[in-house]
């Protein structure tokens, strides 16, 4: 749902000037009591050839959800509303978020629009559940495996 945004944003060179990004999706439903950080990345997405890659996006992303995940905040106020919880090997890159314990991250645009891209994605993964909870309402009290 928000690939055109994205793609369209990242050709422009109006967000960032690489043209590529990263996406991380961490599964809401893992969190660090109960599984490790790589059990708990649900989907990656790479926009662009990553063949022609200036920088590691993937491994950017992947720090920043780390972050966010961990802590359970956007890793922008981690880094700078409380970065006392920060640990030795934590990024200070940001460009994640945390809506409702949906963690995204992204990586490739400057952090102000890794951090609205990964929210937009994260807001439409809440509406997609919201509408799948509506579906399952209209069916019956319980919501279907299919």
């Amino acid at each position: 749902m928000c690939l055109p945004m994205i793609t369209n944003a990242m050709d422009s060179g109006r967000v960032g000037e690489s043209g590529f990004l990263y996406l991380v999706v961490m599964d809401p439903r893992k969190t660090p009591a109960d599984s490790s950080f790589d059990e708990a990345i649900l989907h990656e997405y790479s926009v662009g050839d990553r063949s022609k890659w200036d920088a590691d996006y993937r491994a950017f992303a992947v720090a920043k959800a780390k972050v966010a995940w961990k802590y359970g905040m956007d890793a922008h106020q981690v880094q700078e509303l409380k970065p006392w919880l920060l640990e030795q090997g934590d990024t200070v890159l940001w460009g994640s978020v945390v809506v409702d314990g949906i963690t995204v991250a992204a990586s490739g645009a400057h952090p102000w629009f890794d951090e609205a891209f990964a929210g937009a994605v994260a807001m439409c993964l809440k509406a997609l559940a919201k509408r799948g909870a509506a579906r399952a309402r209209e069916q019956g009290l319980f919501l279907d495996a299919r």
